[in-house]
């Protein structure tokens, strides 16, 4: 079974009275305060295994890590054909978030935290062109990475238009569109589909788009980060789903 490090003192605690049953190891930075030691070490059953700062920051890869870090049992991501059962299978209209290549982890952590927020049911990303789920995503996520189902699919445009075949509308956004986000419909089931840092959604994604919305940018930025957009949007879904009572 495949592993993964976790670390952050929220992801690691999440798991631990969550998914205890996922949890390996548990690692804590010598020198860490005695009382948070000790309620780590009662929620985990687990023995502890102290690490010297750097030791711990080589694990993690970020030395962003709180003193706390845990290998656990890696869950999972949906193939396409397991996303496209699971969308099929709901019982309400589905929200999903399609990133068209995230490099950054940071902006990928940020955007599966914004999607856990606002109760999207998928996030789907190109399996070559996504940054993978590394420990710098996890910590960012604070949590998120380990509860919001995420597809990592061979071919976007094909599960794209398997979205489209069982009634999501395709709602890419982009910085060049004339209509804006607010005036578009996204009660109903949609996947709104974001592009990667810098240049946005590609062609072919584009192509397969039912409607390109932006935006309003009101001051001298012509952009938002790709995570702080993918929020506006779900967000903004979440608004008009709560308005219709759906």
């Amino acid at each position: 079974m495949a592993e993964r490090i976790v670390c952050g003192l929220h992801p690691v605690g999440r798991l631990l009275r969550g998914d205890r049953e996922r949890v390996r190891e548990l690692y804590l930075q010598a020198g860490l305060g005695r009382r948070r030691r000790e309620r780590l070490g009662r929620l985990s059953g687990l023995r502890v295994t102290e690490l010297s700062a750097g030791e711990l920051e080589a694990l993690c890869g970020t030395h962003k890590h709180q003193g706390v870090a845990a290998r656990i049992e890696a869950g999972g991501l949906l193939d396409e054909a397991a996303a496209l059962a699971l969308v099929a299978g709901l019982d309400r209209p589905a929200l999903l978030l399609v990133l068209d290549g995230v490099q950054d982890p940071r902006n990928f952590g940020a955007c599966l935290r914004s999607a856990d927020a606002a109760g999207a049911d998928l996030v789907v990303v190109p399996r070559s062109r996504n940054v993978a789920i590394t420990p710098v995503v996890g910590k960012v996520a604070a949590g998120a990475a380990e509860t919001q189902p995420v597809a990592a699919v061979a071919n976007l445009a094909r599960c794209l238009r398997g979205l489209s075949a069982l009634g999501l509308r395709i709602v890419g956004l982009s910085d060049e569109a004339a209509d804006s986000l607010y005036a578009e419909a996204l009660d109903g089931p949609v996947a709104l589909v974001l592009g990667a840092e810098g240049r946005g959604l590609r062609r072919l994604t584009r192509e397969h788009c039912d409607r390109l919305v932006s935006l309003p940018m009101c001051g001298a930025v012509e952009s938002l980060n790709v995570s702080v957009a993918a929020g506006i949007c779900l967000y903004e879904a979440r608004r008009q789903r709560l308005a219709a009572g759906s």
